[in-house]
């Protein structure tokens, strides 16, 4: 069956997003695990788990230059993913490969500056399948478990490079356990409450686990919060590191997840 798209907007509009009318649908996960990479211009971004091209979109939106490989298992989603490319003139920076992370990666990919992962939430064995098969795909485990996941961001990074995870908040110490077994030494952690979601942003350096100051997405009495808004409408990278800034000195924000 053809799938038919929808086309939604991003970013206060910043971003044409092409996406399944049913199905997975982009929510602001996308959107803040975009924000987390602390990317600068003509750096090289790999995602993983890319679905229709959200998070490359959005950094393309932000930072000039830099350029996005997205690797997604379903041929449906990577083919909207290059139609969003070409949707927002940036073909030319963002390109999206049909790759089972099972497998090794493409060796002609090189090494990456960043790498960013939405992984599927849950794990197969306590997962009840969506009926919607491209939703379940992206929602559950299958041919690759988080620690496949994990360790292939870490394969694919440059020495000096970042990982950024957007996951649900309770397979932190899960994911926190793979990344020490994977030698990653610097890993902070951002909680999104009220949300059941966390974001963790690792790089290579002395053992150190830090809590970045937790992001707070709405208002007491509903709405966004003035600086949700900043990130969700207006483009603003998020600080992540535990002193609250990042390295272009932008102070820290409050937020969680739901669709745009």
């Amino acid at each position: 069956m053809e799938m038919v798209p929808t086309e939604n907007g991003l970013l206060g509009g910043r971003v044409r997003l092409l996406q399944p009318a049913r199905g997975y649908r982009v929510a602001v996960d996308a959107v803040l695990l975009a924000a987390a990479v602390d990317a600068r211009p003509g750096q090289h971004i790999l995602d993983l788990g890319a679905g229709v091209g959200a998070v490359g979109l959005c950094l393309a939106a932000r930072v000039p230059d830099c350029s996005v490989v997205g690797i997604e298992l379903q041929p449906e989603l990577a083919a909207l993913a290059t139609r969003n490319a070409t949707l927002n003139a940036a073909g030319d920076r963002l390109r999206t490969i049909v790759h089972d992370l099972a497998k090794p990666l493409p060796p002609d990919l090189g090494a990456f500056d960043h790498v960013v992962t939405n992984p599927p939430y849950l794990a197969a064995a306590v997962a009840d399948l969506p009926p919607d098969r491209s939703k379940a795909l992206a929602t559950v485990e299958s041919s690759a478990d988080l620690a496949r996941w994990l360790a292939v961001a870490t394969g694919a990074l440059k020495p000096a490079g970042t990982l950024a995870i957007i996951h649900r908040s309770d397979r932190l110490e899960e994911i926190v356990s793979h990344l020490v077994r994977l030698r990653w030494g610097d890993v902070t952690v951002k909680r999104l409450p009220p949300a059941a979601r966390v974001l963790v942003r690792a790089r290579f350096g002395p053992p150190a686990r830090h809590e970045s100051p937790p992001l707070r997405l709405h208002r007491p009495e509903g709405g966004y919060t003035d600086e949700a808004e900043a990130v969700l409408r207006h483009a603003r990278p998020l600080a992540f590191w535990a002193d609250g800034r990042d390295s272009a000195g932008h102070v820290g924000m409050d937020k969680e997840s739901s669709e745009p």
